[in-house]
């Protein structure tokens, strides 16, 4: 399996009279430069990913928005929504049955982070920028390890 761990690009603070509002962290919406920090993500995934990668997008706004600059349809999953665990995730796109194929996950960090320490055996999560991406394979075979296909931030592209 190919699993391709994508964070929303950078959002809005949600801030609502100044302090944080956790009903308004859904609602928040990719910024000017964040949309064009899920372009240039989505136009390198594109030129990369197989058709028939499955797309899965946290119910939030900012993850919604970043899925759509790839154009292609995805999935809204609300258990990846924002204080998903990574072992959520991991769950979500089917990682601990051996699912072969692509799959594009949508989200926030720290569950992306975290969901990239189980499946590389890191004590402490990993840290995704915003717009980032990590991208790990695992072979069929059993004991093989997880590869880091990639590991990149809109502004390498």
């Amino acid at each position: 399996m190919d699993l391709i761990l994508w964070r929303h690009a950078e959002a809005s603070d949600g801030l609502r009279d100044g302090f944080a509002d956790p009903l308004v962290d859904l609602e928040r919406e990719l910024t000017e430069h964040g949309r064009h920090q899920a372009e240039r993500m989505a136009e390198w995934l594109k030129r990369r990913l197989l058709e028939d990668t499955r797309v899965l997008a946290s119910p939030a706004q900012r993850t919604q928005q970043t899925a759509r600059a790839f154009r292609k349809h995805f999935e809204t999953i609300d258990s990846i929504a924002p204080g998903a665990s990574g072992q959520d995730l991991l769950q979500a796109v089917g990682w601990d049955l051996g699912v072969p194929g692509s799959v594009l996950l949508v989200g926030h960090q720290p569950s992306l982070g975290e969901a990239a320490a189980l499946v590389l055996g890191c004590e402490r999560p990993l840290s995704v920028r915003k717009g980032g991406i990590v991208w790990l394979t695992s072979r069929a075979r059993p004991g093989s390890p997880v590869v880091i296909t990639a590991a990149l931030t809109p502004a390498l592209i």
